[in-house]
């Protein structure tokens, strides 16, 4: 007799949700964690993602999981450490999440790792908007822990057909490439908003792409990871489409609107506000050249105008691309 796998979902946030449903088309019995249940409406729809009645096969509890095949994490970075404390480690654990720990500069492994030093431990990453995902739309991602054949067994868990989810076992990219892609979106939205252009954009996203390889690099992650769907893959939504947060708020600060402003006026985090600051720390620990992530981190601060940011950004010495 062929197993049901049980996911607990821990977060009923907008890609909590998607996630949870992804889960139930995949087979799955599905257990989605909320702070607070009673905001699901009689029609069995989360409000963080209004338009998409959970299926039966969804159960919707404040209750944490204390059986379960695969959970995941799907709550905001900088509230992981505080929420996972609380999940009792019955199950392989994937981080939802995409971010730096601004307290301690960690990546979300490595604060579940210090929770959970005994347990198996995965990410999951890429370009995917939870309004589509929840659609049932073509999309893919990638799942990575330290092996690959553990990796590919948890993808298999929430494989379907319009959901392609790879399996990698470089976790450290994978990591890398979902919190940067954030501060980067920033960037991208500032530049459009302060009226660059097109083609500074692309050559904003392109030189970035460097940046966090280097980046990777240094942290013992591969540079090819940040070629695929956890890299390029979701710089090219993040940074194009007015669907992310980071993007809108970049180009609300391109415009001339103070970052904290414009955070205010979004709908839900921006964990690119919290994840500059942190990645840029991190680099420098590292001695690591990351000047996008700087200027991201300075305007965010406060520290620089839009005007000079671009100026400092134009006149670093032209050198060998791929130096």
């Amino acid at each position: 007799m062929t197993h049901t796998a049980r996911i607990a979902v821990i977060g009923a946030g907008a890609w909590g949700t998607a996630l949870a449903l992804q889960a139930a088309r995949a087979g799955a019995e599905v257990c989605l964690w909320a702070r607070d249940p009673a905001t699901m409406s009689a029609g069995r729809v989360m409000p963080r993602l209004p338009g998409y009645a959970l299926p039966a096969a969804i159960t919707v509890t404040g209750t944490l999981p204390r059986q379960a095949d695969l959970i995941l994490l799907a709550c905001p970075a900088q509230h992981l450490r505080a929420t996972a404390r609380t999940v009792p480690p019955c199950a392989p654990m994937i981080a939802c999440c995409k971010g730096i720990e601004q307290a301690t500069g960690l990546m979300p492994l490595q604060v579940l790792a210090e929770l959970f030093p005994h347990s198996m431990l995965g990410v999951l990453s890429g370009p995917n908007f939870a309004h589509e995902v929840a659609a049932g739309l073509p999309a893919a991602a990638v799942l990575a822990c330290a092996e690959r054949t553990q990796a590919r067994r948890l993808a298999d868990l929430l494989t379907t057909p319009a959901f392609r989810l790879y399996a990698s076992d470089d976790p450290t990219g994978v990591q890398i490439g979902g919190a940067a892609k954030n501060v980067v979106a920033i960037a991208a939205g500032a530049a459009m908003g302060a009226r660059l252009g097109e083609n500074a954009r692309a050559a904003l996203i392109t030189r970035s792409i460097a940046e966090l390889g280097r980046l990777s690099h240094a942290l013992g992650g591969r540079l090819e990871t940040l070629s695929g769907l956890a890299g390029i893959g979701d710089l090219l939504l993040t940074c194009t489409g007015l669907a992310s947060r980071n993007y809108r708020l970049g180009l609300a600060i391109g415009n001339g609107t103070p970052a904290q402003e414009a955070a205010n006026a979004l709908e839900g985090v921006a964990e690119g506000m919290a994840t500059a600051p942190a990645l840029h720390d991190l680099a420098r620990r590292h001695g690591v050249n990351a000047p996008v992530i700087a200027t991201v981190a300075s305007l965010l601060a406060g520290t620089t105008t839009m005007a000079d940011a671009s100026r400092q950004l134009l006149a670093r010495p032209v050198g060998h691309e791929f130096a």
